[in-house]
Formats: C-alpha cells, structure tokens, sequence
C-alpha cells in the first residue's frame, strides 16, 4: 500500500505539468471548436480525500454540472469534471456564443455543448497523465448530469463501483477575454491504481 505522505512535493510538481499540458491541449481544442482564443491559466493541483470533493465544490448540496465516466487500462478509476451552474451558464455565454437560459434548466442544445466541452477537458488531462506515466489510461462514453455535488458522487460510487479514498484535483480556470470560467477536475483511481501511479512519477508503495 502506497502512503499519500511519501508523495512529496517533487511528485506534485510533476502532477502540476501534467495538468499545465492538459490545460494547454484543452486550451487548443477548446480554440479549434469554438473558433475563437481560450487562454487557461496554470491549474493547481492536488490530492484531497474522497469526503473532500463535494467540499470542493461548493459542498455537498451544492447544484453543480458534472461530466462523468469511467477510467479503462492499466489503471482504472473514475473522473469527473465539475462546474457551478453559474459558471455553466457563463461558459456557454461568453466562450461557446449561446444564449443560457435562467435558473438550473439547460435546453438540449445547451447540455450538448455542455458535453462536449467537458469531454475535451476530460479527455486532455486524461491523455497528458497518460503520456507523462506512460500507463494505459482510456476514457469510456461520459455522462452528463446536474443535480447536487453530493448526489452525483454518490450516484458515480453506485454506477461505478467502490471509489477509491483520495481523488488528484486540478482546479481549472479558463479565460477568453476579460471573462473567466472555473471547472475542478477530479482523477478517483480505484485503491489499486493509486499505487501504479505513484510508482510511474517515482514514489515506489511501502
């Protein structure tokens, strides 16, 4: 079993590149379907333990946008990409040009965009950690939901299986212009891959 303390600040340093390249290929992709400049900003990251995540967010009745889907490959878990409403509603505004509608609804066009563009995220931080620990990581055909930060973690533990007890979070902030969009990034491994990675950056288990 691999302790979280041995990941030291080198190996964080290292998961801080992969989630700046991730952010650099989202940025690009992002650019390329949206027909316009996205900048991102260098994300932060870290590990926090599962109870943490909805805390994260807002907390746990927090009304949130979440992309979601299973982790294949050598080291498999669960992902999430998770925004406020708000910022849903501004990301589709100002950076995908659609006129966001009041409150919690979305029309059908809207949460297709709203999927689209959480996949990019999601797939570009996935294929960075994959490229930088060589280890075979492939996304399965994620999911949309928006409902309470604590419902839809609880829904992903029944959909997916046992989560693993501590998430790599990257918080992510994107701007176009003056206006400014900001999305967490949870990596759940499943208990046994959190050892592989830790051995891919460096840290062997205990």
């Amino acid at each position: 079993m691999t302790s979280l303390n041995a990941f030291g600040e080198l190996q964080l340093d290292v998961l801080r590149e992969v989630g700046n390249i991730g952010a650099g290929h989202a940025a690009t992709a992002l650019s390329q379907l949206l027909d316009k400049p996205i900048d991102m900003l260098v994300p932060k990251v870290r590990i926090v333990p599962f109870e943490e995540i909805a805390d994260s967010v807002g907390g746990a009745e927090q009304v949130v946008v979440a992309i979601f889907l299973r982790v294949e490959g050598e080291t498999p878990g669960n992902l999430f990409f998770i925004i406020t409403v708000d910022s849903a509603k501004r990301l589709l505004h100002n950076l995908a040009s659609l006129a966001a509608g009041q409150g919690d609804d979305f029309s059908e066009m809207e949460l297709s965009a709203l999927h689209e563009i959480g996949n990019i995220l999601a797939g570009s931080y996935l294929s960075s950690l994959a490229d930088f620990t060589k280890l075979s990581m492939y996304p399965t055909v994620p999911a949309l939901a928006i409902d309470m930060a604590g419902a839809i973690l609880s829904y992903g533990l029944i959909q997916f299986g046992q989560m693993g007890d501590h998430a790599l979070l990257i918080d992510t902030q994107f701007w176009e212009g003056s206006d400014e969009v900001k999305g967490h990034f949870f990596l759940i491994p499943d208990p046994e891959s959190f050892g592989k990675i830790f051995a891919a950056l460096g840290v062997h288990s205990l």
